[in-house]
């Protein structure tokens, strides 16, 4: 038997995505090329892991009725706005299931999270991108967009922050989009994975809005809030016609039961922990795009949230150089060739605090001698 043959015609040919913040199995590296909270998991996380040891002697709630409420509570939406799932990798995987069939076409933007594009390809969905430009700081084009929103597209994908590039859209675009969109009976899937990390991301999160459109999918995570990615909790918030629909492709017991308690207690009790964090990321961000102009480096403004996405070409190096030139100084750096052909000469690495950071842009200036 040709057990190549038998798989899907859809992933025969497709090859796994590639995500950084692997620096972790690597002795004595500093790990730049993920977009964690720089104060890492918090210290109480033992005692909360613990307490949610007993739990694990029965099924876990199907519902994850306590997490959905404390996810609820936070973004001012019904709990049963909130569909849980193992990160935000379990809605980015549910959505396609759910609202598309092999055939349909959507909307990306590129560079941005390689997942998507994962889940469509294995679903058999047909991608349009829109490439993201450095002349137009890598910000979300509206004329262009517009053109590309047409009647036989089925959804449009966004995230915000934008992962890789870090940009972050203000809520009225973002709304202004989901606007046109819901006209055109197109749905939009919307990735806020990354912004509670920004400073005052409440004033850009559109999570508290869903009420108010058809068509809008927000999805969020855990994983980057309180640096837990080894915990996998993230959640979907929309309205209850789109919740109810994705509950139908939804793993049963998809979220365990530590997981559950885990999450409640972090967003319902914890949150200040977060905020402390994107305040130094702003401070600390603004103060790396000024060492980073003063050593040559190619820079152009200020990173919206906690991490750069820089085109180095003009360093006279690709982006898998830059990159073991930094390891060979004991950081890690993300080559962000993996989003494409287009970006062999991007990286991208976070922010942290001052003392790490100056270690970083330390060594970017040996790299750079």
């Amino acid at each position: 038997m040709n057990i190549n043959e038998r798989a899907r015609q859809t992933i025969r040919s497709l090859p796994k995505t590639v995500h950084g913040g692997q620096a972790w199995k690597l002795a004595n590296i500093e790990d730049y090329s993920h977009n964690l909270n720089p104060f890492g998991a918090p210290t109480f996380l033992d005692d909360i892991v613990a307490s949610a040891v007993p739990s694990i002697w029965h099924y876990p709630d199907d519902a994850s009725l306590g997490f959905r409420a404390a996810v609820a509570n936070e973004f001012d939406v019904g709990s049963e706005n909130v569909i849980a799932g193992a990160g935000s990798s379990d809605i980015i995987r549910m959505f396609p299931n759910t609202f598309l069939e092999p055939g349909d076409k959507v909307v990306m933007f590129s560079p941005s999270f390689a997942e998507y594009t994962q889940q469509c390809k294995i679903c058999g969905v047909k991608i349009e991108y829109i490439r993201l430009r450095e002349e137009n700081d890598y910000r979300i084009d509206i004329e262009e967009l517009g053109e590309k929103l047409t009647s036989d597209i089925k959804a449009l994908y966004i995230c915000n922050p934008n992962n890789p590039t870090g940009r972050v859209e203000p809520r009225d675009k973002i709304l202004s989009i989901v606007d046109e969109c819901e006209e055109k009976g197109i749905m939009v899937f919307l990735d806020e994975t990354l912004l509670e990390l920004v400073d005052g991301y409440k004033d850009v999160s559109c999570a508290s809005y869903v009420g108010e459109y058809t068509n809008l999918l927000v999805a969020g995570s855990l994983t980057k809030s309180f640096a837990i990615p080894g915990i996998r909790i993230g959640f979907g918030i929309s309205n209850t016609d789109i919740i109810d629909q994705l509950n139908k492709v939804r793993m049963t017991w998809n979220i365990g039961a530590i997981e559950q308690v885990v999450g409640e207690k972090l967003i319902a009790e914890h949150m200040d922990y977060v905020h402390d964090a994107a305040a130094l990321l702003r401070k600390e961000a603004d103060n790396m795009f000024g060492e980073l102009k003063d050593m040559g480096f190619p820079v152009n403004a200020p990173c919206d949230g906690f991490f750069y996405f820089c085109d180095i070409s003009s360093l006279g190096m690709d982006a898998g150089t830059f990159v073991s030139k930094m390891k060979s100084h004991g950081y890690m750096v993300r080559d962000c060739s993996s989003f494409g052909p287009d970006f062999t000469s991007c990286v991208r690495f976070c922010v942290k605090d001052s003392k790490t950071n100056e270690g970083f842009l330390s060594a970017m200036r040996k790299v750079l001698e």
